[in-house]
């Protein structure tokens, strides 16, 4: 369901909770979103469930020029670099 890759097609596949709410993605998922070790993801509710958005190098180089507001974009590099610090 991300808008800057294009999804070969929609599947299903089911997936348990842990106790801490973590889930396993099916590596064929993975594979086709190039999720790796350490990708973080967002997190996103929505009327039909959750929604994990992969923060991928491609979907980073995909929103390009659309944080023309500075304030934003400087937002999200302080966020960044308190989360490589903690």
């Amino acid at each position: 369901m991300l808008s800057h890759m294009s999804v070969s097609h929609n599947s299903a596949a089911m997936v348990t909770f842990t106790t801490k709410g973590q889930v396993v993605i099916p590596s064929k998922v993975r594979r086709e979103f190039e999720i790796k070790v350490g990708t973080r993801a967002a997190v996103v509710s929505t009327p039909e469930g959750i929604l994990l958005k992969p923060i991928t190098r491609e979907y980073l180089r995909s929103l390009r020029g659309s944080l023309k507001n500075k304030k934003v974009w400087e937002a999200f590099q302080e966020d960044r670099s308190w989360e490589r610090e903690h």
